[in-house]
């Protein structure tokens, strides 16, 4: 399995693409508002798109993801709870399959455990793929994500961080915005998910 990430769109989303070096079939992680660049991406390492993997509903994240699908023919996976967000949010992003906490995907030759951590938005998730943790908007290198937007929810997010806090183990967290981070290092000094543990 290897990864391969690039920063792209109106906000800077972190978009990444992780691919089987044997078969190069390839899930993407949030294509961001400018999907002509992980199109680029994709073509220049000759890769397939088996599926595209949506961790929220938001523009920012997913606005352009139907350029990727209509090309490739993957599917798109978005959690239900995010399909009620206002359009100023979403600017359109589409999906044809919902994601399901708990749910474990069998994509591209790669195995993905979906955790519904909501806050962010209503349908917010996380991946878990081996020792990597695609964290979306929920949890960020020494901070978390905004809740005062509409589907936001302060409560939400501290349990959602708390679940994260809880993992077994250390994981490389991939956050959907800024430097990628360890789940360790968040628990020893995220005020924010050290305050969701305190609670």
């Amino acid at each position: 399995m290897k990864l391969t990430s690039l920063t792209a769109g109106s906000i800077g989303t972190n978009c990444y693409i992780l691919y089987d070096e044997a078969t190069l079939d390839a899930v993407v992680i949030d294509p961001s508002d400018e999907a002509a660049l992980a199109e680029a991406r994709i073509q220049a390492l000759g890769l397939r798109v088996r599926a595209i993997l949506l961790t929220h509903g938001h523009f920012d994240h997913g606005g352009d993801v139907e350029r990727i699908r209509r090309r490739t023919g993957a599917p798109v996976y978005l959690h239900p709870a995010d399909t009620a967000l206002p359009s100023w949010l979403t600017h359109g992003v589409t999906h044809t399959d919902e994601l399901s906490d708990g749910e474990e995907l069998d994509l591209a030759g790669m195995r993905f455990r979906v955790l519904h951590t909501p806050g962010h938005t209503p349908g917010s998730v996380c991946f878990l793929c081996g020792e990597l943790l695609f964290a979306g908007d929920t949890l960020f290198a020494g901070s978390c994500g905004r809740t005062d937007l509409p589907g936001g929810s302060g409560a939400d997010m501290m349990r959602s961080l708390r679940r994260l806090a809880e993992l077994p183990g250390d994981y490389r967290v991939l956050p959907g915005h800024g430097e990628e981070t360890a789940l360790e290092r968040e628990r020893r000094s995220n005020p924010y998910l050290q305050m969701a543990c305190n609670r």
